[in-house]
């Protein structure tokens, strides 16, 4: 459990890193740029704490994965970029192939488990 929460924890300072990219306009504004470097700093240490109890494989999808798709979000909400149906069917895609994965994870320990 804890390392789900260190994962969620380091996907949401990720998209918090992203989003301060974005302000930081090449970074030009300082705030902003100190905002990236915190948020993928304390991202990259999350998602290190919870590598200890999470397969790295289903860890960085997921991290990669709901990152990505959260930033697109913000992307449209905040910045008023474009939502196309392709950006949609490709959203979805990404979140449905974590879920494959996630689940995909199980079987194959509980399989293990089973032949030992």
């Amino acid at each position: 459990m804890t390392g789900a929460i260190y994962l969620s924890l380091a996907i949401a300072l990720e998209t918090f890193g992203s989003t301060m990219l974005k302000i930081s306009e090449g970074f030009t504004v300082p705030w902003a740029s100190i905002g990236v470097a915190i948020g993928f700093l304390a991202s990259f240490t999350c998602l290190s704490f919870a590598l200890k109890t999470i397969p790295l494989s289903t860890a960085y999808a997921t991290w990669s994965g709901v990152g990505t798709a959260l930033t697109a979000l913000i992307g449209v909400a905040v910045f008023h970029e474009s939502l196309s149906l392709l950006k949609v069917v490709a959203l979805i895609l990404v979140i449905v192939g974590i879920v494959i994965l996630n689940n995909a994870k199980g079987k194959s320990d509980e399989a293990a488990e089973e032949a030992a």
